[in-house]
């Protein structure tokens, strides 16, 4: 073999040898690249009582699943909401039943709506105070420990609506302000998000198309305002 194809030779196999390398390199790259396309499954408990379940409308109009719905359309991929919610809880007995259901799970961000029939009762916002925070420190632990992906709504003003007839509307009024600063005081200094939709409540309380036909919880139409703002709130904070 003359050394001009020799050489040829070598440069041939030096330039496979080149190439294989260069490929495996790439292939060890690859998943890099994956990584970045690849979804992230965000997960959703809420906490709370008729406001929470969504009394006497379907299941797919309560605000939980409204919010769920908007962030999917806003490109974040959110499982159904876990709820551990039933008309007519107090503080007390959701707590209660959060203990009976003894989730073991974390989730990625967490709502808490509690206390309207604490005041329908009549029970006293330092009571309220006391169990309201305890509750909180549950919805935290509930979100791997991070207060700013717990957002506390407020509690409606049911006496504006015509349920409330004949009752002492000013007085239901004050009671829920109270509440209200109490709650936000405490989700405040804890670092949590604190999701206003009371005033909606006011203004849209005596029109039938945001009641339910039992004349006292929201229907579908003033949830998906409350979903809207929920949506908006945890999808910023998401995206920190």
């Amino acid at each position: 073999m003359s050394k001009l194809r020799f050489y040829g030779l070598m440069i041939a196999i030096f330039g496979i040898i080149t190439f294989t390398l260069q490929s495996f390199s790439n292939r060890l790259t690859c998943p890099a690249k994956a990584d970045k396309t690849s979804k992230h499954m965000y997960s959703y408990l809420a906490l709370g009582d008729s406001y929470t379940i969504g009394e006497q409308v379907p299941m797919e109009e309560n605000f939980p699943n409204q919010a769920v719905k908007l962030l999917t359309e806003r490109h974040f991929d959110v499982a159904k909401p876990v709820i551990i919610a039933t008309t007519g809880w107090t503080t007390d007995e959701l707590a209660a039943s959060i203990r009976e259901h003894n989730i073991k799970d974390t989730f990625s961000f967490v709502t808490l709506l509690i206390g309207v029939n604490n005041q329908y009762r009549g029970r006293s916002v330092d009571n309220y105070k006391d169990e309201f925070m305890q509750l909180l420190h549950t919805a935290i632990s509930y979100a791997g420990g991070k207060a700013t992906h717990v957002f506390v709504v407020s509690i409606p003003d049911w006496g504006v609506t015509p349920f409330a007839e004949g009752r002492d509307r000013q007085k239901i009024a004050a009671e829920i302000d109270a509440y209200n600063a109490a709650q936000k005081t405490i989700a405040t200094a804890h670092q949590c998000h604190y999701i206003e939709i009371t005033e909606s409540t006011r203004v849209n309380g005596i029109n039938p198309a945001y009641l339910a036909g039992d004349g006292l919880h929201p229907s579908g139409k003033e949830y998906a305002i409350w979903a809207e703002r929920v949506a908006d709130a945890v999808g910023a904070e998401m995206k920190k």
